[in-house]
């Protein structure tokens, strides 16, 4: 029972850094705003740092295809760290009112002085909200799911556990809901955004250690 408990400790763990993907106005996206540049600092699990890049695909709805990088601040920065790869799409519209979607895989890393995580997951979110070509405002709902997690447990946690066992575990818990707010302003080819809301557990009865999230971002389109 214990290690079963570790095992989903330890998965959740693997959830630092949850949803961040290109905050986007889809009243001011254009066919020439080919590729979008971001950055992002806030809290999430910790204070992180997250750097972007998508390319608009040529498709019948606007749609993004890009890969984010993001760290927590720390003594060791490139200790741990996500990477995400996926898109987004604008799925419908009514006049100002804007639906979209976005799927990501993740690969993340987490390492402490008793075992490295490695997680394999995704993440999904759904996008409502208020358009104009200068400002948005929309409320979003997102789900990040970690699917497999590799194990390498150093020789110190080994010695106090020595029936533990490395390798691949899907763990029996491993996923958190997210819901809040987006908002950002335009000029030029510029925005500054804001993203904030909570977190809780997929259990729907536990929260995170942190359960908040806050991210201040800068996008930077290039034709």
């Amino acid at each position: 029972m214990k290690q079963i408990k570790y095992f989903a400790v330890a998965g959740l763990l693997c959830i630092a850094q949850t949803c961040f993907a290109q905050l986007i106005n889809w009243k001011n996206l254009s066919p020439l705003q080919k590729h979008i540049l971001s950055v992002n600092v806030g809290l999430d699990y910790g204070a992180v740092v997250g750097i972007g890049y998508s390319k608009q695909l040529k498709t019948k709805l606007p749609a993004l295809l890009g890969i984010s990088y993001s760290f927590p601040s720390g003594e060791k920065l490139l200790d741990d760290f996500k990477v995400k790869i996926g898109g987004q799409v604008r799925v419908y519209k009514i006049d100002n009112i804007q639906f979209s979607v976005a799927a990501h895989g993740t690969y993340r890393r987490f390492q402490n002085p008793f075992v490295r995580l490695q997680n394999f997951g995704s993440e999904l979110k759904a996008v409502a909200g208020y358009y104009r070509p200068r400002w948005f405002v929309a409320g979003e709902m997102g789900f990040d799911k970690a699917i497999v997690t590799h194990f390498k447990h150093s020789a110190e946690f080994k010695s106090s556990f020595p029936e533990v066992r490395d390798g691949w575990y899907e763990p029996s818990t491993g996923g958190v809901f997210s819901y809040g707010i987006q908002t950002g302003y335009w000029f030029n080819n510029s925005a500054v955004t804001l993203e904030a809301g909570k977190l809780m557990n997929q259990d729907f009865q536990t929260k995170p250690l942190v359960p908040i999230y806050i991210r201040l971002g800068y996008n930077l389109a290039i034709k």
